[in-house]
């Protein structure tokens, strides 16, 4: 029943091209948003899309993959779960920041071809389907 607790699992978009920082003891930090998209028929009959936005971070080995292998716009499923910090700014007010922590990425879609995502040498191969689990 543990594995059921606080896991999430969305599939949908890089809303920008993943935020890489390599923090002290070469650890790697990748921070993103991602857009899922849900689509219903209302009662008027027409199509309706809904947006909702997630901030989604990753660590180590997934933001390696992140890195390299997604750009704005990739189709990625991610597995997680939700974290919720708190911040003060610098005049005094705190905020509350909610986002998934990546434990695992699906590549779902071809690889980018803008400059911004640092692809190897292989082919875009819209079937290639890769997935990592996070660096203990």
């Amino acid at each position: 029943m543990s594995n059921f607790r606080n896991q999430v699992q969305l599939i949908g978009n890089v809303g920008e091209d993943p935020k890489i920082t390599l923090l002290d003891g070469d650890r790697k930090v990748a921070n993103f948003p991602m857009a899922t998209n849900e689509y219903y028929t209302n009662n008027q009959g027409e199509k309706v899309q809904n947006t909702d936005w997630h901030q989604v971070v990753a660590w180590g080995k997934t933001a390696d993959i992140l890195e390299k292998y997604t750009a704005k716009g990739s189709e990625i499923g991610i597995r997680g779960k939700i974290k919720t910090r708190t911040y003060t700014t610098e005049d005094g007010n705190q905020r509350y920041v909610t986002e998934v922590v990546a434990d695992e990425v699906l590549l779902m879609g071809s690889k980018p071809t803008n400059d911004t995502a640092k692809a190897s040498d292989e082919k875009p191969n819209s079937s290639k389907r890769t997935s990592t689990k996070k660096d203990a």
